[in-house]
């Protein structure tokens, strides 16, 4: 019977003992963390990490000093294998008017408050002043109805939608036109580089600035003794709030080039059906930001609804290290994405859609953008990284940055101020327009152009980090053949 007992209380202990350490008294880990596949995402490319050399080229036409050459690493990352497009950037207007549209109706009592959002920022005097309020969700499965004949229903839609026949008719709730004025996207994002001034929410400082962390009873305050005050701040010192019109500048085609006819392209550019796989343009470094941060959101939703589900990296503007990596493919040190150093192959026929020869636009069979994809692409299996549209990188451009900046992942970031000098708003885009001549179409050529402005020749492209290891060992790298 006392041995039963003695037994007995055994087995109890080895059960209680099995509950509390799964792990037989050794390290190993948390086991509960749900599974990521890192699968590529939608219309992408996978670039593998590897090493190049940044700024190699045979000329330097102006004698700008700009892309001296120096030896970089980067990590892994995936990039848009085109241009985005006008129909994939439509997708993100009409997102964007459907989301006014469910707000509009919420705050005239058609739609179930609780189910719109509302993105606010509390005003002067409140205690929050300057903080968003928390938003709402948009019940998407509720239908807008944008043929309603109900008036109060069409009156509540009316913002969205401008009429030649003013505000003193009901005909000013017909949809006649949509009043791109309204068309405003509002998000938040982290910058881990820069945090807000707590005296002056709209003021971006410089992270490093006071170094008052230490505890004085401990004299240690772990990762945070040297690092500075906005570190122990937490995450919410680093969020900084953006609200951008994002419709593109269609007169771009009007105001970029004096005395020309080209108001067919600014009225049926962006709007025609017959455009719809042509490069977007009229876009500024803003706005593709903005929808690089709306693409980001509208996949994490997708991921959230799933069982099991992380969420995925940021969707964002490639670095200019980035870019030209990518753009050289496996040839590191040639002038273009093909590889040769001639802007025609064999048979004569020009390998991208710039201006060629003595200024003859339509001897490469485009006069102005033609559909992404038309020719082939490099080792990558990426599309038109040399003509068509020069495309938007995240650095701020800076002549000297080559000769600062670090050699790995490359990346000379400002995120320039409404007060800060024109110099200061400058961004690098690379990889040479429909308009330009060959020698902006090289890979090691840059330039720049001002991060709110948008131009007819200026598009881009969405890249994703890797966060998984080299994928495969089967795979040709960049570094071997180098």
């Amino acid at each position: 019977m006392k041995k039963s007992f003695y037994l007995t209380l055994i087995a109890i202990a080895l059960i209680i003992n099995a509950c509390n350490n799964s792990g037989n008294g050794q390290l190993v880990g948390v086991k509960d963390r749900p599974t990521f596949v890192d699968e590529n995402p939608y219309g992408m490319k996978f670039i593998e990490q590897g090493h190049f050399l940044l700024g190699a080229g045979t000329q330097d036409a102006a004698y700008s000093l700009t892309s001296t050459p120096k030896n970089i690493t980067v990590n892994s990352f995936y990039m848009d294998e085109t241009e985005i497009t006008n129909n994939e950037y439509r997708q993100f207007v009409d997102w964007v008017r459907d989301s006014i549209a469910h707000i509009l109706l919420g705050n005239a009592g058609l739609e179930d408050e609780e189910e719109y959002a509302h993105f606010v920022t509390y005003g002067k005097g409140h205690e929050s002043e300057g903080e968003p309020v928390e938003p709402r969700l948009i019940n998407w499965k509720t239908k807008i109805d944008w043929n309603s004949t109900n008036e109060e229903y069409r009156a509540a839609l009316a913002p969205i939608f401008s009429s030649p026949l003013g505000n003193e008719r009901y005909y000013h709730y017909a949809p006649i036109d949509l009043n791109v004025k309204v068309l405003n996207f509002e998000y938040w994002w982290v910058d881990i580089r820069n945090y807000r001034d707590p005296e002056d929410p709209d003021v971006m400082g410089a992270a490093f600035k006071d170094f008052d962390n230490i505890d004085p009873q401990t004299d240690d305050q772990g990762m945070f003794q040297n690092r500075p005050v906005a570190y122990s701040q937490g995450k919410r010192a680093f969020i900084k709030r953006e609200s951008i019109n994002i419709y593109p500048d269609t007169l771009c085609w009007i105001f970029d080039f004096a005395y020309s006819f080209n108001e067919p392209l600014a009225r049926n550019y962006f709007w025609h059906p017959q455009y719809d796989n042509y490069p977007v343009v009229g876009v500024s470094w803003r706005q593709a930001n903005a929808f690089c941060a709306w693409r980001t959101h509208l996949r994490n939703v997708y991921l959230g609804s799933q069982k099991d589900w992380v969420y995925e990296d940021e969707f964002r503007l490639p670095n200019e290290a980035e870019w030209e990596y990518a753009s050289r493919g496996y040839f590191h040190a040639n002038d273009y994405p093909w590889g040769g150093p001639y802007t025609n192959n064999i048979n004569g026929c020009f390998l991208a859609n710039f201006k060629p020869q003595r200024g003859n636009y339509s001897a490469d069979g485009g006069v102005e953008p033609i559909m992404v994809a038309h020719y082939h692409p490099n080792d990558w299996g990426l599309y038109d990284m040399a003509g068509n549209v020069a495309e938007w990188c995240n650095d701020a451009f800076n002549e000297s940055a080559y000769k600062f900046a670090h050699d790995l992942n490359m990346q000379y970031s400002y995120y320039a101020k409404k007060s800060d000098s024109e110099v200061m708003k400058r961004k690098v885009i690379r990889g040479g327009s429909w308009k330009d001549i060959s020698y902006f179409l090289h890979n090691a050529a840059r330039s720049y152009e001002y991060q709110d402005t948008g131009k007819s020749y200026v598009g881009f492209r969405c890249v994703q980090s890797y966060l998984g290891r080299v994928k495969g060992d089967n795979l040709k790298t960049a570094s071997n053949v180098y």
